[in-house]
C-alpha cells in the first residue's frame, strides 16, 4: 500500500488509520496482538512518522489499541466487534477538511471568532512577564496557578451552601485531558454513561476512549427530555455518569426549564449517578440567569467542566474542572500527568476575570451571537426553498437543522466538500448513528465570505441528494 499514490494531499494519516484499522479487524479479537512500530510502519507505507503517530493516537482514543512504554502499540482484546468505525472516520474527515486552506467551514463553532480577548490577554501577559521576570516559584503548578483557581472557585460560588474553594479546581492542558483524568479519578472508566443527544463530539470521543457504554437520550425540539423515558433508563440501566449541558443544550440550542432540571437532579441523586455538567457554552445563553443543573444537583456527585477558549480565544486552550470529592485522587493523577502550563498566561487569564474584562466582553459577545444567529436564520429563510427546518436556538453558537425530506447528510457533506465547503453532519454528534437527517450550521464564521451563496449551494446539494436514485 503506497499512501503517497492513493491519498489526497493532507489526508495521509487517514490512509494510515484505515490501514491499521484493517489490520486490527483482521486480527483475532480475543488475543492481544503487537502492532508495527511507528518507524516500521512509516517505512512500510512510505509516510512520515508523524502521520503514523497521529493515526495511532486516534486508534488509542477510540480504545482500539493500547500503548506500552518501550514496547509499542498492542491491540485491545474485545468481546464484540467495535462499532461506528464510519462515524469516527467521518468525524476525522470533517475536522481535517475544515482546517484545509481555502475551505469555508460552515460547521466549526468558535464564538471568539466574532469577538476575542486574545489581544488583551497577550498584553497582560507581557506586562506580567516584566513584573515577574524571574519568579522564585516553580516552573509550573501541577493543578493550575493558585490565582486562576481561586478566581474560578469564586466565579462558580453562588451561596454559602453552594460554594467552591480553590482546592476543588483543577486546570489541564485541554478538555480531553481534563475529562480523561476525571473519569479515571472517579473510577468511571468502563462504566455506563447517559448523555443528551445530540451530544458534543468531544465528549462522545472521550467517553469512547474510556471504554464506556453510552446511552443516548434524545432531546425534543423544545430542548426537553421525555422525562418518563429518562426515568425509565435510570431505573433499568446501571448508569454511573450523566453528561448534560449546563444552560442551552450543545449543539441543539434548546433550553430546558428549571423544573425539569430539578427533577432530573433528584433522580440522579436517588440512583447515585455522577453528574458531569458541560459548561463550555454556559456563558452563551440568550436569556438572563438561565437555570443550570448545578443549581439543583447534589454537590458531592457533581463535576463541572469547561474551557477558556470559547470565551477568550485560541490563545487560552486550557480545560478546567470543579469537583468537591476525590480531590486527593485528582491531585495524584494531575501530579502524575505533570501539566506544564504557562504560569504567566494563567495569571493573565485570572487578571482578565478579576478586572471584569471577561464580564464586559460577554456583555458584548452574547448580543453579537444572537444577532448573527438571526442573520443566519434570515438567510436560510431566504435561500432555503423549504429544504431545511429551522428551530431558533436559545443560546450557543450554532443552528441545529433538519432536512424536510429524508436525506443522508454524509452524502451532502461529500458533495459540498468538492466545492470547498465543509458542514458538520448530524451523525457525528451520536455514537449510534442518530441524526443522519440533521446538520449543525454555525454562525461564528468568516462573515466576509458570501455566506448566502454558500447556503444556496448547501440547499442545492440537499435537493440533489434527495432526488438521487
Amino acid at each position: 500500500m503506497d499512501t503517497r499514490k492513493t491519498d489526497k494531499p493532507g489526508f495521509t494519516y487517514q490512509a494510515v488509520y484505515r490501514y491499521l484499522l484493517g489490520c486490527i479487524e483482521a486480527a483475532p479479537s480475543n488475543v492481544e496482538q503487537r502492532m508495527p512500530s511507528l518507524r516500521q510502519l512509516a517505512r512500510q507505507l512510505g509516510v512520515s512518522v508523524s502521520s503514523t503517530k497521529y493515526a495511532y493516537a486516534l486508534l488509542e482514543d477510540e480504545g482500539r489499541v493500547r500503548a506500552r512504554p518501550k514496547l509499542g502499540y498492542f491491540t485491545v482484546i474485545r468481546s464484540a466487534p467495535l462499532r461506528r468505525e464510519c462515524a469516527s472516520s467521518l468525524l476525522d474527515t470533517v475536522f481535517s477538511s475544515a482546517r484545509q486552506p481555502g475551505m469555508l467551514a460552515l460547521g466549526s463553532d468558535a464564538p471568539a471568532m466574532l469577538l476575542s480577548l486574545e489581544q488583551p490577554l497577550l498584553m497582560l501577559e507581557r506586562e506580567l512577564a516584566r513584573q515577574y521576570p524571574r519568579a522564585p516559584a516553580p516552573l509550573y503548578q501541577p493543578f493550575g496557578e493558585p490565582e486562576l483557581r481561586s478566581v474560578l472557585a469564586g466565579r462558580y460560588t453562588r451561596s454559602a451552601q453552594r460554594c467552591w474553594q480553590a482546592e476543588h479546581v483543577f486546570i489541564g492542558s485541554d478538555l480531553r485531558s481534563v475529562l480523561e483524568l476525571s473519569l479515571r479519578a472517579l473510577d468511571l472508566e468502563g462504566q455506563v454513561a447517559l448523555v443528551e443527544s445530540p451530544c458534543s463530539w468531544a465528549v462522545l470521543r472521550q467517553l469512547q476512549a474510556a471504554r464506556m457504554t453510552i446511552i443516548e437520550v434524545p432531546l425534543g425540539d423544545d430542548g426537553r427530555f421525555d422525562l418518563q423515558q429518562l426515568h425509565q433508563v435510570l431505573c433499568d440501566e446501571p448508569v454511573r455518569l450523566a453528561v448534560l449541558s449546563s444552560a442551552a443544550n450543545v449543539p441543539q440550542g434548546g433550553l430546558m426549564p428549571a423544573e425539569d432540571k430539578q427533577q432530573i437532579c433528584r433522580w440522579l441523586a436517588e440512583h447515585a449517578v455522577w453528574l458531569f455538567e458541560n459548561d463550555g457554552y454556559g456563558e452563551f445563553c440568550f436569556h438572563a440567569a438561565p437555570p443550570r443543573y448545578r443549581d439543583f444537583a447534589e454537590l458531592d456527585r457533581l463535576l463541572v467542566f469547561s474551557t477558556f477558549d470559547k470565551v477568550i480565544g485560541a490563545e487560552a486552550p486550557y480545560g478546567y474542572l470543579l469537583c468537591r470529592r476525590h480531590t486527593e485522587r485528582l491531585q495524584q493523577l494531575f501530579l502524575e500527568r505533570g501539566f506544564r502550563l504557562s504560569p504567566i498566561r494563567q495569571k493573565a487569564i485570572a487578571k482578565l476575570f478579576t478586572s471584569r474584562r471577561v464580564e464586559q466582553h460577554l456583555q458584548l459577545l452574547r448580543p453579537l451571537l444572537s444577532h448573527r444567529m438571526l442573520q443566519m436564520k434570515a438567510l436560510l429563510e431566504a435561500h432555503g426553498q423549504g429544504s431545511l427546518r429551522v428551530v431558533e436556538p436559545q443560546g450557543g453558537a450554532s443552528l441545529w437543522l433538519e432536512a424536510t425530506r429524508p436525506v443522508d447528510m454524509r452524502r451532502v457533506f461529500e458533495r459540498l466538500l468538492a466545492q470547498r465547503i465543509v458542514i458538520a453532519p448530524g451523525e457525528i454528534f451520536s455514537q449510534h448513528g442518530l441524526w443522519r437527517n440533521h446538520l449543525r450550521l454555525c454562525y461564528t464564521l468568516d462573515w466576509s465570505k458570501d455566506i448566502g451563496q454558500a447556503l444556496q449551494r448547501l440547499v442545492k446539494a440537499i435537493q440533489d441528494e434527495a432526488q438521487a436514485p
